[in-house]
């Protein structure tokens, strides 16, 4: 088993990267840290192969932490899961050992496959044959290009419904959604049930004083 480690600041979003973890074969969570300090005593106590770093802890950045575990010693990989898109910040994480970053929000089938392509990198062991072989064994954590979204979806109005969803945390029917952004409650109600497939939220009846329940779709995925 890869023992990982997550580190997170948003209680809920770490309870969400937990679950997401544990859903992939050969991945365990060793344990939950929601500040630098308890991260390190994380380390301390228990083993740990991977760490799935939030890069913006209340007590430290996580890069910090990251210099400090490099300078210690402590080798374990790192995925960052993170809203920063300065490509700086990248390139530093790349220097210190970072081997994936997954951009907030997310879906659990994104860090699913960052997952499963981390195993299979993590996996490769002996001695290359040749060139060929190297490139095959880092081609393993290339992300392959994004599957399609399905036929009349676009990923515009994708991002937008999901924005609502994340700020509608009672949950919100496609009517609701619809009316919100200007589209129409059939097409509102495409895109959520897209990210209900997919995972990232969840629908349950709300039943009124009459009539037939209405649905209300709420939001699962991991987001900061």
């Amino acid at each position: 088993m890869i023992r990982v480690l997550v580190v997170e600041d948003d209680p809920v979003a770490a309870d969400a990267h937990q679950m997401y973890v544990e859903r992939v074969e050969g991945f365990t969570v060793t344990a939950v840290a929601h500040t630098r300090a308890a991260a390190v005593r994380a380390l301390e106590r228990t083993p740990v192969d991977l760490l799935l770093l939030d890069l913006y802890l209340p007590d430290g950045h996580g890069l910090g932490l990251l210099r400090s575990l490099r300078a210690s010693g402590h080798g374990a990989d790192v995925i960052a899961v993170t809203s920063a898109r300065d490509l700086a910040v990248v390139r530093e994480g790349v220097s210190l050992g970072v081997v994936q970053y997954v951009l907030k929000p997310f879906t659990y089938p994104t860090l699913r496959d960052r997952l499963v392509r981390y195993a299979e990198f993590r996996g490769v062991a002996g001695e290359a044959s040749g060139q060929e072989e190297v490139d095959r064994a880092l081609g393993a954590l290339r992300v392959a290009h994004p599957a399609a979204l399905p036929k009349g979806l676009s990923g515009p109005t994708l991002e937008a419904v999901t924005r609502v969803l994340k700020e509608s945390p009672e949950g919100v029917t496609a009517a609701a959604a619809g009316e919100r952004l200007g589209i129409s409650r059939i097409t509102a109600r495409r895109y959520l049930e897209h990210l209900v497939t997919v995972g990232s939220a969840v629908r349950r009846p709300h039943y009124g004083q009459v009539g037939r329940p209405e649905l209300h779709y709420s939001w699962l995925a991991a987001g900061g």
